[in-house]
């Protein structure tokens, strides 16, 4: 392990923290955390069991991509010629043997800039919204575009790269695998048990600014990177937008002068749903998990929307939006996204 170090990041995770730590900690590698704010104990632990402890800033705007690479330049500190790290979040526990895994497998493929495995929700039946995230999770072995924030990555593709973009607030991972694959890199997923994640959500609000946060980074992407056709394209953004706006908009304006008829358009959901929930059980996805996705992801096109307009009117304004935060502990007070 003399050639890999791990970062991980968080905020409050309590419980979730601990196990993080528990099930990378011991293996005689640096161990960087990275806290951004917590106040509940999470420095003071993560300190007792020997991780080295970085209060970011946050006088500072935060996002996910500074603290991760605030703990990575701590970690090159620490021992400069580390050639491998983990990114993980205090939401998840690695997996008993991935490190092992994930080595190996940049080792036999020096192209590889990065490399991830299975990721396995903690508690899918939880919540609707706990059995989202795993569907989520459900994605093949093979050449990929991009990786989430569990993964581990090249230490010089990483640095050649110049990190992760601190000013993207969400979707900064697929921002620098698009980045490394211009320059030559892979991303590689292997069929390797690789970590269980908490997503912890049990209200709407939380899947909503979730969704929220996916429209913003799909629009922020498209504006720093253009129509690639790779990673960021239009196709994703002009189905937002049609869901969520034109066909409502058509349906509604011309019921009067179509004595109505417009208003079948809306039909268009329920068939759409049809066909999203019959790709997933041709996929082998049982009924009531592609009922389920079928029927959020036709929720999540509003929200979508409303981050795309959110990222539109903070260059307007020429500022920058928020973090868009969706689990935050109860007790504390949430930032509702909006253009005011």
């Amino acid at each position: 392990m003399s050639d890999l170090g791990v970062v991980i990041i968080g905020r409050n995770e309590g419980e979730r923290l601990k196990r993080c730590l528990a099930s990378v900690n011991g293996r005689g590698f640096p161990l960087v955390y990275v806290d951004s704010g917590s106040t509940d104990g999470s420095t003071t632990f993560a300190r007792s069991v020997g991780a080295e402890v970085i209060d970011l800033d946050m006088s500072r705007r935060f996002t996910a991509a500074r603290a991760r690479n605030a703990g990575f330049e701590k970690l090159m500190e620490i021992r400069p010629a580390l050639e491998y790290v983990q990114f993980i979040d205090g939401d998840c526990e690695l997996a008993e043997g991935w490190l092992d895994e994930g080595m190996r497998c940049l080792k036999a493929r020096p192209q590889a800039a990065a490399v991830a495995g299975r990721v396995r929700e903690r508690c899918p039946d939880q919540s609707a919204y706990n059995r989202l995230c795993a569907l989520e999770w459900d994605v093949p072995a093979g050449r990929a575009t991009w990786c989430g924030g569990i993964v581990m990555m090249r230490v010089s593709a990483l640095r050649q790269a110049g990190g992760f973009n601190p000013a993207v607030i969400a979707g900064e991972e697929p921002e620098l695998c698009f980045r490394l694959r211009r320059a030559g890199w892979s991303i590689e997923r292997i069929d390797a048990e690789m970590a269980t994640h908490d997503a912890a959500m049990s209200r709407f609000g939380q899947w909503w600014r979730r969704a929220v946060r996916s429209g913003h980074a799909l629009a922020e992407g498209l504006w720093l990177h253009g129509a690639s056709g790779e990673r960021y394209n239009l196709r994703p953004v002009a189905s937002t937008v049609f869901w969520a706006a034109v066909l409502p908009a058509v349906g509604v304006l011309l019921a009067w002068p179509t004595d109505g008829l417009s208003l079948g358009l809306f039909a268009a959901y329920p068939l759409q749903w049809a066909r999203m929930a019959m790709t997933k059980r041709a996929r082998g996805w049982s009924a009531s998990d592609s009922r389920l996705y079928a029927s959020f992801m036709i929720l999540a096109k509003p929200a979508e929307f409303w981050g795309l307009l959110l990222f539109i009117w903070s260059k307007l304004r020429r500022r920058q939006t928020d973090l868009i935060e969706y689990k935050v502990p109860r007790g504390l007070p949430v930032k509702t996204p909006g253009p005011l």
